[in-house]
């Protein structure tokens, strides 16, 4: 075996020795490198009490190197790939986990928020291509039809504009981006929170089966891992500094999208919601999410997710705006002698110059443009709104000849 090769393989044993992102496995591989961490570990060498007991209970259950290997004998099976920090499509931006600290930690899953050290990857695109013009769309499982119909919309926006998709796999607005993205022939990239010979739900085997065949299957845990629900936290993060941004379509209370977008914040990417009805249960947790963070971007569609994280000056979003009328062009003074004149029958020059507080050179002059715009008729005893245009009829049919 080459050293190249070992490498490889001591990454893989230490994710299944190790949840990913532990902290203290990183630090390890930092500082001595994949094999020597490795072999430190199985040594009972661990610097935490609570890790050492973690590697001891999963080595009791079988040999990390063999254990390795199977997963990448599986994979090859399975038509999947291992990419670690050595290889050229690696996704540079993840590194910026190191970094990450979330305020306010209870439980160790949040803390733990390591880089990745490696990825299980299924699709022909590079991963570091793929996720380097990307933008998470997450949301509820449970998601309602305007969740639904907006996160299509967002996926099939972002994707006809050759951004990249990211999304966790699952029911209601996760799919929901997925298929959007598929709809428009762009590219999609699913991040699961199990093997990708296990993928979850199993409702969405399909859906998953056409994102491999045009974008990818991403996941750092070897085939054949359960979808545990710590995991699902612990994928988050990946999703949150793999892309440029994170959307939020619908949220409840309690949802895993607001912890994506937390992650995303405090990653220094932009987190972005999509506002829903406040009646709705569905979308309490991303209001409460507003409200919470000030840093987070309330957007309405594509323009305002490109405005987020596209090239600055460039990806703007136009400004909504009600219908134009023709007053618009109009100025102040104009717009006070339209204001001025009756609703109904005509007024003097003299006094309309006063009841709009223009002085009478002024009121000629400006009524007169307002004649030439067909705002004002003059008539002999002064000037009037002009009559509102008749909408035009259809030419009559000519009757047919007996």
């Amino acid at each position: 075996m080459s050293a190249e090769e070992e490498r490889r393989l001591a990454r893989v044993a230490l994710t299944w020795l190790a949840e990913p992102g532990t902290r203290a496995v990183h630090h390890l591989v930092e500082r001595h490198g994949p094999v020597e961490t490795l072999d430190l570990l199985l040594d009972g060498g661990s610097p935490a009490g609570w890790l050492h007991t973690t590697v001891a209970a999963r080595s009791a259950a079988g040999d990390a190197r063999a254990v390795a290997a199977e997963a990448l004998e599986r994979a090859d099976r399975l038509g999947a790939r291992l990419v670690t920090p050595d290889d050229e499509e690696w996704p540079a931006q993840v590194a910026s986990l190191a970094a990450l600290r979330l305020p306010d930690v209870s439980r160790r899953v949040d803390g733990e928020t390591a880089p990745p050290l490696c990825f299980w990857v299924r699709g022909s695109w590079p991963l570091g291509e793929a996720l380097d013009r990307s933008v998470a769309v997450v949301g509820a499982r449970a998601a309602t039809g305007y969740g639904q119909h907006v996160a299509t919309e967002l996926g099939y926006g972002l994707a006809e504009r050759d951004w990249t998709v990211v999304s966790g796999g699952a029911f209601g607005i996760d799919a929901a981006a997925h298929r959007g993205a598929l709809t428009a022939g762009g590219l999609t990239v699913a991040v699961l929170a199990c093997g990708l010979d296990r993928p979850y739900p199993m409702g969405n085997a399909a859906l998953f089966d056409r994102i491999a065949e045009t974008g990818l299957l991403v996941s750092e845990w070897p085939p054949g891992a359960e979808p545990l629900r710590p995991r699902f936290l612990i994928r988050n993060r990946v999703i949150a500094a793999g892309t440029r941004g994170t959307v939020v379509v619908e949220a409840s209370a309690r949802s895993g999208a607001t912890q994506t977008a937390r992650r995303a914040i405090h990653s220094n990417r932009v987190a972005m919601v999509v506002p829903g009805p406040v009646t709705s249960a569905m979308s309490v947790g991303a209001h409460e999410f507003l409200r919470e963070h000030s840093k987070a971007r309330l957007v309405t569609g594509v323009a305002h997710v490109l405005e987020e994280v596209g090239r600055i000056g460039a990806d703007l979003a136009p400004l909504a705006r009600g219908p134009q009328r023709a007053t618009d062009a109009l100025d102040d003074e104009a717009l006070s002698l339209l204001e001025a004149l009756p609703r109904r029958g005509a007024m003097g020059v003299d006094r309309l110059s006063a009841r709009a507080g223009v002085d009478l050179r002024t009121a000629l002059r400006k009524l007169s443009l307002l004649e030439e715009l067909s705002m004002v008729v003059r008539r002999d005893d002064g000037y009037a709104l002009a009559p509102p245009a008749k909408p035009k009829r259809a030419a009559a049919e000519t009757p047919a000849s007996t």
